[in-house]
């Protein structure tokens, strides 16, 4: 049994909060600048570029990578031998939301879904906790942004629809997305599970490497189908119909019901932003 204080945890998560809101993940920086090398459309590759320079002008003047600094995701595996003191889990979570938003001066962006009242410091955050094996806790931050949130959708497919039904739900919720997510994308994709399942999948695979296929032979194969007809649809970046309207697909799964195929995609921009440490 490992004794771990909630302030350590918390500590983590504002300085993943911190460099999230100013920093690309090396993966999308890499992918961004692979589109903008290969891009055929002047217009894209323009824009593609003016991305580029943006995220490294973030990162080096220490500003907010984009102007939308997302509202707080939470990813906490905790090992089944950890035993938590301190703060409760929740509480210190949010305190490092709230340090970090005033600190980062990011935009705090939470309010009430009725009043639309704003809570002033980006709290709550959406936190998800698993119990797994071992005494570590692993911790994930993503900032998520609700310009391409507002895009992502869930789908209850017949199981007769099966594969092909999946590959053209992902593509259908991009092309219906159009520019409006900031092109080119990141697209999360849960596939199985409950109707609540699916969309927390899609959210953990935003949280892949970009161009990391899944170790599951038919599910890479959906992800690199589904990829290249986006791509095909040459909306490209920022809508100036290039070659790259996704940079990458990443597909989780779980077991579903026999009478169901439940699938989420949750679109993420061009700001692929996360950061990850284990504690």
């Amino acid at each position: 049994m490992r004794k771990i204080d909630t302030k350590e945890i918390a500590d983590k998560v504002y300085s993943l909060a911190l460099k999230a809101g100013i920093s690309l993940t090396p993966d999308c920086k890499a992918a961004l600048k692979s589109a903008a090398d290969a891009e055929t459309s002047g217009a894209a590759k323009f824009a593609l570029n003016t991305l580029i320079l943006n995220s490294q002008t973030a990162e080096a003047e220490g500003l907010p990578v984009c102007q939308d600094t997302g509202m707080a995701v939470v990813l906490l595996e905790i090992g089944q031998e950890v035993f938590l003191t301190g703060e409760l889990l929740e509480d210190a979570v949010n305190g490092a939301v709230r340090r970090a938003y005033a600190d980062g001066y990011f935009r705090k962006s939470v309010c009430d879904p009725i009043t639309r009242q704003n809570t002033g410091d980006n709290t709550p955050a959406v936190i998800h906790t698993h119990i797994c094996a071992g005494e570590q806790v692993k911790i994930t931050f993503l900032p998520k942004g609700f310009g391409s949130e507002n895009m992502s959708a869930t789908y209850m497919l017949k199981p007769s629809q099966g594969v092909e039904g999946i590959i053209d739900a992902i593509v259908q919720t991009v092309k219906n997305a159009g520019s409006r997510p900031c092109p080119p994308v990141y697209v999360g994709v849960g596939i199985g599970g409950t109707f609540d399942t699916c969309a927390f999948l899609a959210k953990k695979a935003l949280t892949r490497e970009v161009g990391a296929h899944s170790q599951r032979a038919e599910i890479a194969e959906i992800e690199k189908t589904a990829l290249e007809r986006i791509n095909a649809l040459g909306i490209g970046c920022q809508g100036f119909h290039g070659d790259t309207t996704a940079i990458g697909v990443s597909c989780e799964w779980a077991p579903t019901h026999i009478a169901g195929l439940p699938v989420a995609v949750n679109i993420q921009c061009h700001c692929v932003r996360y950061g990850k440490a284990v504690i």
